[in-house]
């Protein structure tokens, strides 16, 4: 119950973080010293959850772009208005297709696996009822090797998402 309650929660951040990232457009107002502070520690914080993921941390990646969501959206908050007004250069929308696409084949592999692991798990606890203990084992550790490869595809999701967000504020960056 509770992997199906964390993947909830990836999921809602992903798709929120997918779609606030959608047409949005960068700004020239200059930004207030805070906010270029913000904008550093939310790069910096996206940066940590991506080395968090590539070492197989997921739970630290998981927090670490939680945390950066947070400050991402303090400056949607503020700029909401002014990111609406300018466009972005054909480089910048490419890649904010790109990285909502790798976003959305992310999530789709990862709720795929989920699917797989709660079978694995329904198999599991099948065998366990039979006396299978062995092969119920095995099925149990396929199971929790699926769910932990789903939330690190989850993550990385957000993480792409998250990417969106660092470019558009980029106007922010010292």
């Amino acid at each position: 119950m509770f992997l199906f309650r964390y993947t909830f929660e990836i999921c809602l951040l992903v798709s929120a973080l997918t779609l606030a990232g959608a047409g949005w457009a960068q700004t020239t107002k200059p930004a207030a010293p805070g906010h270029a502070i913000l904008y550093g520690r939310a790069v910096s914080l996206l940066d940590q959850a991506q080395q968090q993921l590539n070492t197989g941390n997921i739970s630290g990646a998981k927090a670490q772009a939680k945390e950066a969501n947070s400050l991402f959206t303090l400056l949607k908050n503020e700029y909401a208005s002014k990111l609406a007004e300018h466009e972005l250069s054909p480089q910048e929308d490419q890649q904010l297709a790109i990285n909502q696409k790798l976003a959305a084949d992310a999530q789709t592999q990862a709720d795929r696996l989920m699917e797989t692991a709660a079978t694995q798990d329904k198999k599991a606890q099948e065998l366990e009822t039979q006396g299978r203990e062995e092969a119920s084992k095995a099925s149990y550790r396929q199971s929790k090797d699926g769910y932990n490869r789903a939330q690190s595809l989850y993550v990385r999701s957000a993480i792409y998402a998250l990417r969106n967000q660092q470019m558009l504020f980029r106007f922010l960056s010292p």
